[in-house]
C-alpha cells in the first residue's frame, strides 16, 4: 500500500515554510509521507558556459542547504523522514511533471504570501489549472502562526 503523500514546494519565502509545516503535520496525523520539492531556477544565459555552470551549481548547493535545514526541523517536530527532491528549470513545468510521475501524491501544498500578489505556482495551480489537477491543491496562508497551524492541521 502506498502512503498518502503531501507534496510541499519550498523556496526562501517564509510562506513556503508555513506550507511545509502544515503538510508535515497533516502527513503525520494521517500516517502519510511528505515530499519536499525545491526548485532551482535556470540561470540566465551567460556567454561563457563554464561561468553559467558554476552559477547553476552554486545555486543548487544553496537550495540543497536550505532544504536540508527545513527537513531537519520537520524531522525534529514530526518524526517524519521527508523525501527530498531538487529540480532545475521552470517551476510550473517541474511541478506538473512531478505530479504526473507520482500518482501517490494526495495533495499539492503551497504557501501564499500575506498581503502580496500570489506567486506563480499559487496563481497557476490554485487558479487557471485548479479544475484539471490530479489531486487537491491546499493553499496555506503565509500569515498563519505556529499556534494556528497546530490548531488547523
Amino acid at each position: 500500500m502506498q502512503l498518502r503523500t503531501y507534496l510541499a514546494v519550498i523556496d526562501d519565502a517564509p510562506e513556503a515554510r508555513v506550507a511545509l509545516r502544515f503538510a508535515a503535520r497533516r502527513a503525520a496525523k494521517t500516517s502519510g509521507a511528505i515530499l519536499i520539492l525545491a526548485l532551482v531556477p535556470q540561470a540566465e544565459f551567460v556567454q561563457w558556459g563554464g561561468v553559467q555552470a558554476a552559477m547553476e551549481e552554486e545555486e543548487r548547493l544553496r537550495v540543497e542547504a536550505m532544504v536540508a535545514e527545513a527537513a531537519g526541523a520537520l524531522i525534529e517536530e514530526t518524526g517524519l523522514q521527508p523525501e527530498i527532491m531538487v529540480r532545475q528549470g521552470e517551476p510550473i513545468a517541474a511541478v506538473r511533471d512531478l505530479l504526473a510521475e507520482r500518482p501517490e501524491i494526495a495533495a499539492l501544498v503551497l504557501g501564499a504570501a500575506p498581503g502580496n500578489e500570489p506567486g506563480p505556482l499559487v496563481k497557476r495551480f490554485g487558479g487557471l489549472d485548479a479544475g484539471q489537477m490530479p489531486c487537491p491543491v491546499m493553499i496555506i496562508p503565509g500569515s498563519l502562526t505556529d499556534e494556528a497551524l497546530d490548531r488547523l492541521s
